[in-house]
């Protein structure tokens, strides 16, 4: 079976998201919000099945939340990209066809991008080693994918881990590595929006911008443009590796990249503590005039909030619009809210990704 929903319902639900996200907005005398539509159908590039076995034949399978026991089966998922859906039956078959593929798979997962590139990950509860290998490569070239083998404590990479994704971005193409099992915006159409969007509303600056939980690079590439010099952070190790590698392929030379969490940047800008990682950054050397944040589901932290409070112009992308208005309660006193949006990331679901930019009073 295929897993139902409604694309009659979505202007219904889009609507109702938008008037969600008004009346969280309107202590602060927001403008109207610019709303960005997904796809109906085909939209989610990532997408990861648990197997479930009847009279030992796998099914591709997915639970409702808390129940772990009672499986929806399917064979094609709406949501999911064309790719996804083209590549669900032949995989299947291949696994089932061959023991070295299919013994104890329990779990597949697939990434996909606009750009057309498929890297399947399977995973099992077996050691697989080199013999597994050649199997593997049999399917990556039949299903023309990239295919990555997981076991407990085990990686077994055929050619590479990652994806080159191409998003268009006001005209011009940026491509991003995109790494298994690294964070990636599901929604490309709608991150394509994102991307125009928050280059649209940054303009043209002769002064700097310091972006907070930068990822791979996926704002700091298209607003490198809007800016002198851009410093971005980000904690995570592979994403740091990812952003450096989107940087050397687009040829974006004008942005310093270092390895802090967000509390550890307050300390640096601050002067509190030094870092051995800031060693060789001439901070007094920008002038910081904006700064971006696309914080977790939490929000911004105090001391972060703080930090935010004293440049001119604050973008904050936000995929949960309660904690964002907590926030913004905070900033409401140095700054008002000049635009906002919202992006459809997330169809046929409650959660939804926005954006503000706020100038300072």
């Amino acid at each position: 079976m295929s897993l139902s929903f409604d694309p009659a319902e979505y202007e219904q639900q889009l609507a109702a998201k938008r008037q969600r996200l008004v009346e969280l907005l309107k202590p602060f005398n927001a403008p109207e919000p610019e709303v960005f539509e997904s796809p109906r159908e085909h939209f989610r590039l990532r997408a990861e099945f648990r197997l479930w076995y009847e009279d030992g034949k796998p099914y591709y399978a997915m639970f409702e939340k808390g129940n772990k026991y009672k499986p929806i089966l399917i064979d094609q998922l709406p949501i999911a990209s064309r790719r996804i859906n083209e590549l669900m039956g032949p995989l299947l078959e291949a696994c089932r066809a061959e023991p070295m593929l299919g013994r104890k798979l329990f779990q597949v997962e697939f990434l996909t991008t606009l750009s057309g590139e498929a890297l399947v990950s399977l995973c099992y509860h077996r050691p697989i080693d080199e013999t597994w290998d050649a199997a593997a490569q049999r399917l990556a070239d039949q299903l023309d994918i990239l295919v990555i083998g997981r076991s407990r404590g085990r990686k077994r990479v055929l050619s590479r881990d990652h994806v080159i994704e191409e998003l268009e971005v006001n005209g011009r193409t940026w491509r991003y590595q995109q790494v298994e099992g690294g964070f990636t915006q599901p929604n490309g159409n709608v991150n394509q929006h994102m991307l125009s969007w928050a280059q649209d509303a940054a303009g043209s600056n002769d002064d700097d911008l310091l972006e907070l939980y930068c990822g791979n690079g996926n704002f700091t590439l298209p607003l490198s443009t809007c800016f002198r010099k851009v410093m971005a952070t980000e904690l995570a190790k592979s994403s740091v590796y990812s952003a450096i590698t989107n940087m050397e392929m687009n040829g974006v030379e004008n942005v310093t990249l270092v390895r802090l969490a967000s509390e550890e940047v307050t300390q640096a800008l601050t002067g509190v503590r030094e870092f051995r990682r800031l060693q060789g950054i001439d901070l007094q050397s920008f002038d910081f005039g904006t700064v971006f944040v696309d914080p977790p589901r939490a929000g911004l932290d105090p001391a972060t909030l703080e930090l935010v409070r004293g440049y001119k112009r604050i973008f904050y992308i936000s995929c949960n619009p309660e904690t964002l208005a907590a926030n913004l309660l905070d900033l409401s006193s140095t700054h008002r809210v000049t635009r906002c949006s919202l992006f459809d990331q997330f169809p046929y679901t409650h959660h939804m990704e926005s954006g503000v930019l706020l100038e300072r009073v």
